[in-house]
């Protein structure tokens, strides 16, 4: 977003500077318009001639004199001397068309440039507003899914403490159980006893009584022979 803020400010600025006036440094000079002069080594024509220049050609005042010469500077660093009266505070009208027509375009090239590149962000801004609501989407199916896989981790938990609960409980049951054969086997013991007991006794009665008889048999059979 900061680059899209960044890429709009450009813009503005780059549209204000067309309207910005072309505005001459006050230490240079151009040549007048539709003229090729000479620059020499001094002040007059029997002096050495160093360059020729053309309109528009902006020089470097060095030194003003009241001879009618001045001493510049090219761009290219050489120094000599030119007749005032061919010189001009401010570029040519040509020149400054020229000058303003090559910002323009410079300019208008920016400016599509600058279009492509912002248009080029919105479709960004587009793929990548998509992209986040996928991964929204992603991310809330994920907690789900982790809250999910939360549960079932939970689960093996709860089971092993049911687990435990009825190992408890089946070593409990098993305790009882082996009181309760004790006590089934004090009962059968106890039973068995019983039984020999009763068995004894009823043989001990049998014997008496196999003892008894016959001699009761014996008197009575005195006793009737004696009547």
């Amino acid at each position: 977003m900061k680059r899209y803020h960044y890429l709009v400010i450009s813009l503005c600025l780059t549209s204000l500077t067309l309207l910005a006036p072309l505005q001459a440094n006050a230490a240079n000079k151009y040549v007048s318009d539709q003229l090729r002069i000479t620059m020499r080594t001094g002040q007059g024509n029997q002096f050495q001639i160093i360059k020729a220049l053309v309109s528009g050609m902006k020089l470097e005042v060095l030194e003003e004199t009241d001879t009618g010469y001045t001493k510049v500077k090219t761009e290219d660093g050489q120094e000599g001397w030119v007749r005032s009266q061919y010189l001009a505070d401010e570029p040519i009208a040509a020149d400054k068309l020229a000058r303003a027509q090559n910002r323009l375009a410079k300019t208008k090239e920016r400016n599509k440039a600058l279009k492509e590149e912002l248009a080029a962000l919105r479709k960004d801004k587009i793929k990548l507003d998509s992209e986040h609501s996928a991964l929204m989407t992603k991310h809330t199916s994920a907690s789900k899914e982790l809250t999910h896989l939360s549960k079932v981790a939970a689960r093996p938990k709860q089971l092993a403490k049911e687990n435990i609960e009825l190992h408890k409980k089946y070593e409990q049951i098993s305790d009882e159980l082996i009181l309760v054969k004790q006590e089934n086997q004090v009962l059968k013991d106890r039973s068995q006893r019983n039984w020999f007991i009763t068995g004894a006794g009823v043989l001990i009665i049998g014997m008496l009584v196999g003892l008894i008889i016959p001699k009761f048999r014996f008197k009575s059979k005195d006793s009737w022979g004696s009547y």
